[in-house]
């Protein structure tokens, strides 16, 4: 099953069981949401699960596409991407949290032929605020599927302060033996679907107090989901990545893991710059530019000569449309030439202050800080100039 067939049948699931769809926002949050990008299905949605009415009514369905710079570190595993889609799924004080783990529970093993044996579901234990999610729990019992308890793994929020609640999640086992072990012990159960009981909202001296309605919110990874049920190692395998796995290669030869961030941060950027992101020194513009210089710092060690302009248009095109964006590819080269450009005086400027006497020796944190904050060196370039 590829991933637009993924879409499908989530989608029509759904729907079947009284769910509208709803069309997905770009990458930027409304005005005023001190959140750089969207990071989650729900963020579009917080305003009506504080109470406001849905013009669609209680039960919501979409596909949102997400970016997460707190995963930046992590790109280049099995299961994490900067720009991703999610599947959701939202009650809006309509059903509770064990009617959509029965639903999720019902579209994983009879829609999507999921062997029920390789479940594994995670429920809020409770704290001293917040009492064990007990309906979750029973609801897994019932269906046979083993539950691990825990506290701070199962509850979820968006940010320091708005809506939150204790969340379900949906594990699948990818090992080559019998499922073992539980989902915190054991990597090889990976996540696959969150339910969120988003009922709380906490407030900024970390108080929690009761939401207007009781929601429940799901988010699932699509490109996660897609690569498991494709029999796929990693999500830079699943049918999404065909064309990056097919060009980039014999354009450039690197290794798995810096192969994956490349094809990661080029396919980010586009959909970042085809969202009306800009290169700059603050906020969103910084974002994309440190991807940009993560994936030419990559390129550049191995070879001085590698440039972005021979990354295949194809690609581009590829992505822009993937996402559904209107967007010119040609204009979306050029933003990354242009950095591609202003890099290389960065990178020229960096050798030239890494020559000086002051910088031969061992690099300390305040050094480090001092060329980034008076010379706008990232850490990572300056690691990997006094490298070569």
């Amino acid at each position: 099953m590829n991933t637009d067939q993924l879409v499908r049948v989530f989608t029509e699931y759904f729907e079947e069981r009284g769910h509208r769809r709803t069309t997905g926002s770009t990458l930027l949050p409304p005005p005023g949401d001190p959140v750089l990008f969207t990071t989650s299905g729900m963020h579009p949605l917080t305003p009506y699960l504080e109470g406001r009415p849905h013009p669609l009514g209680t039960r919501l369905v979409n596909r949102q596409r997400c970016l997460r710079t707190t995963d930046l570190d992590e790109v280049g595993d099995r299961t994490h991407l900067t720009v991703f889609e999610m599947l959701g799924s939202w009650s809006l004080g309509d059903y509770e949290g064990p009617q959509s783990l029965d639903w999720g529970y019902g579209l994983l093993t009879d829609g999507l032929g999921i062997d029920p044996g390789r479940l594994h579901a995670t429920v809020f234990g409770g704290d001293d605020r917040v009492g064990p999610d007990t309906g979750s729990l029973e609801l897994w019992q019932d269906r046979g599927v083993p539950v691990e308890l825990t506290v701070d793994d199962n509850w979820w929020s968006n940010g320091p302060t708005g809506p939150c609640g204790p969340d379900s999640e949906i594990f699948l086992w990818t090992g080559d033996t019998p499922p073992r072990s539980t989902p915190t012990r054991d990597d090889r159960w990976v996540e696959v679907w969150n339910h969120v009981m988003m009922r709380h909202r906490r407030l900024d001296d970390g108080s929690l107090v009761p939401l207007p309605q009781r929601n429940v919110d799901t988010g699932l990874g699509l490109e996660r989901l897609s690569s498991l049920l494709q029999g796929r190692s990693s999500v830079f395998e699943c049918d999404v990545f065909d064309p990056w796995r097919r060009l980039v290669p014999p354009l450039w030869q690197l290794d798995e893991p810096s192969l994956r961030l490349v094809c990661d941060h080029l396919r980010s950027s586009v959909v970042v710059i085809g969202d009306g992101v800009r290169p700059g020194t603050t906020g969103r513009g910084y974002v994309l530019r440190r991807l940009v210089r993560r994936v030419l710092t990559v390129l550049r060690r191995d070879d001085p000569q590698r440039r972005l302009g021979d990354l295949p248009p194809e690609l581009v095109r590829h992505t822009l449309d993937r996402f559904g964006q209107d967007v010119d590819p040609e204009s979306v080269r050029r933003v990354l030439l242009d950095e591609e450009q202003r890099f290389d005086r960065l990178l020229e400027r960096g050798r030239r202050l890494l020559s000086r006497p002051r910088f031969r020796g061992p690099l300390g944190e305040d050094d480090l800080r001092y060329l980034h904050d008076t010379h706008g060196l990232p850490r990572e370039l300056v690691l990997e100039l006094r490298s070569q």
